[in-house]
């Protein structure tokens, strides 16, 4: 990352005969490969990127035992009495949070997770008691969890208050706001910085700028990184009671059911029928074949077409013995008949309303 070059001797380690990289050069090379990781397409779970991540870590853990050793901040000085130079060293604490969460071992999850937890709450600390910015301090989960307010698993049963829940919504509206604007400012005063040949205010204020976003960035993580820590114990007690539950009786296995000649098969298909058979097949057939109900060989069906036939011829014959007697009955019958027909055209009063 761009820095502004000084000659104080605090960016320089305590051992000068040994071949270490500079403390300076520590902290930009671990805060590039962050911006690398954090901006690449490449799967996070990847070999590659995760060499890296833990390069960046190592790089990072070594330039914060060296301020350590060389005790760059102290909580008797104020914000002004830090040097320009030594003001991106702050940034530590949230690079190697921020570098830790990009570690995708499952099985050391929730140690990742609590690692970055206390890399973020050390950097916003420290900055509190500078007075970089105006923050609350999010409350701890260890410290202020209560036997009341966590189940048997280690996870909070509180239910949520309403106005609690809108102060943080509206919190975080306000910190995103401000993210916004700082990333605005950042990219206005970057390229002079990163040419090397910007003043010390500019380079204070490049710094101080970065460091009061990366202060909403912390607040952000530690929210989400308690709700994963809440998700990660409740996961590992039901994990806990499943194998704490005595294991469930196998059960043998089923039996295919096959019907043999047994007992089992008579009682289907012999004496344990309760209707039996008063009749063999041949006996049914031939009753049937007697009564004509047979019509496979065409005998019941001729018998009902010479049945109609004589009917009809029949009707016939009587109608021909009415007209030649000159029934008066009949005669008067038909006369009607065609009397209305002549009246009463073919259709009429079947016309459904068509008038």
């Amino acid at each position: 990352m761009a820095e502004c070059e000084n000659n104080n001797d605090a960016t320089q380690p305590t051992d000068s005969g040994a071949e270490h990289p500079k403390l300076s050069e520590l902290l930009d090379n671990g805060w590039k490969i962050f911006e690398e990781v954090d901006s690449t397409n490449e799967p996070l779970g990847s070999n590659s990127i995760q060499v890296k991540v833990k390069r960046g870590i190592s790089m990072l853990e070594e330039a914060s035992r060296m301020v350590a050793q060389l005790d760059l901040f102290s909580r008797n000085e104020e914000l002004e009495e830090i040097a320009t130079a030594d003001l991106k060293y702050l940034l530590l604490p949230a690079l190697l949070g921020a570098l830790t969460m990009k570690q995708t071992s499952r099985e050391k999850r929730l140690d990742i997770v609590q690692s970055a937890q206390a890399y973020f709450t050390d950097f916003l600390k420290r900055c509190k008691e500078y007075n970089v910015a105006q923050f609350e301090l999010p409350n701890s989960t260890s410290e202020n969890s209560s036997p009341d307010g966590a189940s048997e698993n280690g996870f909070s049963t509180a239910t949520p208050d309403l106005v609690t829940m809108a102060a943080q919504r509206q919190a975080k509206i306000e910190r995103y706001r401000q993210k916004k604007q700082l990333e605005t400012r950042l990219s206005d005063i970057r390229k002079a910085v990163e040419s090397g040949q910007a003043e010390d205010e500019v380079c204070r204020e490049f710094y101080l700028l970065n460091v009061r976003r990366w202060v909403t960035v912390s607040l952000e993580e530690i929210e989400s990184i308690a709700q994963e820590v809440e998700i990660l114990k409740r996961m590992d007690g039901l994990k806990q009671s499943a194998a704490s539950q005595p294991a469930k009786p196998v059960r043998p296995p089923m039996k295919p059911f096959i019907l043999t000649k047994d007992a089992v098969q008579a009682q289907v298909f012999g004496a344990g029928y309760p209707s039996l058979p008063t009749m063999t097949v041949d006996d049914w057939y031939e009753q049937r074949r007697t009564l004509g109900a047979m019509p496979d060989h065409g005998t019941p069906r001729r018998i009902a077409v010479e049945e109609d036939t004589d009917a009809k011829e029949r009707e016939e014959e009587e109608k021909e013995l009415k007209t030649e007697r000159d029934d008066e009955e009949s005669l008067l019958k038909a006369r009607n008949w065609d009397d209305w027909k002549d009246t009463h055209p073919r259709g009429y009063g079947n016309r459904h309303n068509m008038g």
